[in-house]
């Protein structure tokens, strides 16, 4: 089996899956959070158990999904295919309630709602995705980011970083910035300098990318870095941790990037900060001092407070990256964890698939996957179950890559919100 095709084998094993039974379970489970670990988690709990009384609650009346939000800040796909409603949500059987979540009580077992009546729970689950922590980065808060922006959480930053690049007169430096271990999706700066790196290649031509990196080692590298040396010589410039690359601030008034060893000018700047879990988890006092959530790798139950669960990019899952993928994949565990304890049976001892899929250029598509499993507490890769992309590849194997993440991408959201 070649890697590719083992690849879109483990995709493929992933996404049908879920609770292959009803049970009888019957309970209150709140899930908040309408991503795509709450989306996924709500229908498989309401699919595994119809008696359970599931309600998800989301602020938002859409959801705008990050993967593949890069290829909309080049300009090769509309900003409208990257969003989905929750109604499919619904018509699965799962009561969909749009609010701001503004407290949790573990002990009375009590969600507060910001204009809602507050609703009782017999389990909960928290998707909350992360928040980003500007403190963490001197001169970056949420009016920086209206100069340099993030574009971390798909909308409106997004098509701002993307106006921003058409504006730039040719001939200008684009400067971005990669933070430290852990924060949302591992590869998913080095896709998009690829992708910018190609709009300039392909519109500007004169104009150059910085890539400032607080690590000396990233997801894909040797992928990523082959690739760049082939498609965009002289026109991306990847700064490591060792070659002064971590950004210590940034400074939106002159438009500049501090490291260690330099100061950075910018015509446009993408500052990807540090990260943490959503707000809502430490409300629920399930973060610890890492601003993460600690979990059971086998239930994703919290560490810290009985019977709340936290999945996806909020969780501390180990060697499990945190991806929409994974999100996916950890709210079908939970969910039957959650539905075999409601029956009072032990749950069984998961494995976990993950795929992440990167485009670096159009038809030029890479990727990596993993296989997990519970050792010692924590969840940690299978040896040889997993693999990536092949180094040298034909060209055929990258475009096929490229068509197996977007055929990902149109399975995954179709699970999630219908």
């Amino acid at each position: 089996m070649s890697v590719v095709t083992r690849r879109a084998t483990l995709g493929a094993l992933a996404m049908p899956f879920v609770a292959r039974a009803a049970h009888a379970a019957t309970g209150r489970v709140v899930v908040i959070g309408g991503g795509f670990g709450g989306a996924s988690v709500a229908r498989a709990l309401h699919a595994g158990a119809p008696s359970l009384q599931v309600t998800l609650v989301e602020a938002q009346s859409t959801y705008i999904a990050c993967p593949f939000s890069n290829h909309v800040i080049a300009g090769l796909r509309p900003i409208e295919a990257q969003i989905f409603d929750l109604s499919g949500v619904g018509r699965a059987g799962v009561t969909v309630v749009q609010a701001m979540a503004t407290g949790v009580d573990p002990v009375a077992k009590t969600v507060s709602l910001q204009g809602r009546p507050t609703l009782s729970y017999d389990r909960l689950v928290l998707s909350p995705g992360v928040d980003l922590n500007d403190a963490a980065l001197p001169g970056y808060s949420e009016a920086a980011a209206q100069i340099m922006p993030h574009a971390w959480k798909a909308g409106a930053q997004t098509l701002l970083l993307r106006a921003q690049l058409e504006a730039m007169p040719d001939g200008g430096v684009v400067v971005m910035s990669a933070p430290a271990n852990p924060y949302r999706c591992p590869p998913g700066p080095y896709e998009r300098a690829s992708l910018i790196a190609h709009y300039l290649k392909t519109r500007k031509p004169r104009s150059k990318l910085i890539l400032l990196d607080a690590k000396d080692a990233f997801s894909k590298q040797k992928l990523f870095q082959q690739a760049w040396a082939a498609l965009y010589p002289g026109l991306l410039e990847w700064v490591s941790l060792s070659d002064g690359g971590k950004v210590t601030s940034v400074d939106p008034a002159n438009m500049t990037l501090t490291t260690d060893f330099n100061v950075q000018k910018a015509d446009v700047a993408n500052v990807i900060p540090p990260q943490r879990a959503g707000a809502i988890a430490a409300l629920a006092g399930v973060a610890d001092r890492s601003g993460w959530c600690p979990v059971d790798p086998i239930t994703f139950a919290s560490k810290l407070q009985p019977d709340i669960h936290v999945i996806g990019d909020a969780a501390i899952a180990g060697a499990m990256p945190k991806s929409a993928f994974a999100a996916n994949a950890q709210a079908k565990v939970c969910a039957a964890a959650i539905i075999r304890a409601l029956d009072g049976a032990t749950p069984g001892e998961p494995r976990l698939l993950n795929t992440c899929y990167s485009l670096v250029a159009p038809g030029y598509g890479i990727s990596v996957a993993g296989v997990y499993r519970p050792v010692a507490g924590v969840l940690t890769d299978i040896d040889g179950a997993g693999g990536s992309s092949p180094l040298d590849a034909p060209p055929d194997m990258r475009a096929a890559e490229a068509g197996y993440g977007e055929a990902w991408f149109r399975a995954i959201t179709a699970e999630a919100f219908g």
